[in-house]
């Protein structure tokens, strides 16, 4: 029982693909990152880092590590994360932060603390979703929803980075996963008055399962449905487009967006954590 770290993708997916596929719900991240490396080349995350965990009977455990983001780590048995922990702290890696279920990230965490010393603090408390069946707003807001093209790449970006400074994060998002989400038809903005005034991205479906992200209104068109209708309408695309499940996270500290996303038909598989090492 030990960790094969690689940053080779191929690698990666040889032998821990079957196992993320078995669960693509849970394993949304991961799938759909994976999937954007093959298909934007390895230049996308240039300092990824991917890892599998092995028991007897195979995989038990998988990470994912794309440089900025924190460690995302997949659903593994309590002495494993731990490992992960030290496994990195050998490669003096630098870790920012880790991400997912609570016992699995604050299993790393503990480890990751007493080896490095790092302080650790929770960043964001996630719900995943899925949907169970589509309830289109009803009645919908003014406008429409279009699929945004190369016009819209400005607003897309600005929008992407202040989604993202609205989230707690830090820096700019990688504008070739933006210009990667454009050229899949992977944005929907919604149009009122003759411009945007909502947007909502989705994942292409890996294993049946696309996800949608971001999720983003400015301010000045709050609280007039334009959130839940652009997302009604990015998960239908979704569906169209042959996605079999859709799934999204919410920020558990947000109860207005869960009751949105709710009263369009997701509901609760399991919730997350995102923790920050300081």
């Amino acid at each position: 029982m030990v960790w094969k770290l690689t940053d080779d993708v191929e690698e990666f997916l040889a032998r821990a693909e079957g196992f993320l596929r078995a669960d693509p719900v849970a394993n949304t991240v991961p799938l759909t990152v994976t999937k954007a490396i093959r298909t934007q080349g390895p230049a996308l995350y240039p300092t990824a880092l991917f890892g599998w965990w092995t028991a007897v009977g195979g995989v038990a455990g998988t990470c994912v590590w794309t440089g900025a983001y924190p460690v995302m780590l997949s659903a593994m048995p309590g002495s494993a994360a731990p490992e992960l922990a030290e496994a990195l702290a050998r490669r003096e890696a630098r870790v920012p932060g880790v991400n997912g279920t609570p016992q699995v990230a604050e299993g790393f965490a503990e480890a990751w603390t007493r080896r490095t010393g790092s302080p650790v603090r929770v960043a964001r408390r996630e719900r995943l979703h899925r949907l169970a069946g589509l309830d289109m707003p009803d009645p919908p807001p003014d406008g429409a929803a279009r699929v945004a093209d190369a016009r819209d790449r400005e607003l897309v970006h600005d929008w992407y980075a202040a989604f993202r400074r609205d989230a707690g994060g830090h820096g700019d998002p990688n504008p070739a996963v933006v210009d990667g989400r454009l050229a899949e038809d992977g944005i929907v903005l919604w149009e009122s008055a003759g411009g945007p005034v909502a947007m909502a991205g989705r994942t292409p479906a890996v294993a049946g399962t696309a996800r949608v992200a971001p999720v983003y209104t400015p301010a000045e068109h709050r609280r007039r449905g334009y959130g839940a209708a652009v997302t009604a309408a990015v998960t239908r695309a979704a569906q169209d487009a042959g996605a079999t499940e859709v799934v999204l996270f919410t920020d558990l500290a947000n109860p207005t967006s869960n009751g949105v996303y709710h009263r369009l038909g997701y509901r609760p598989v399991e919730d997350r954590i995102a923790l920050t090492f300081t």
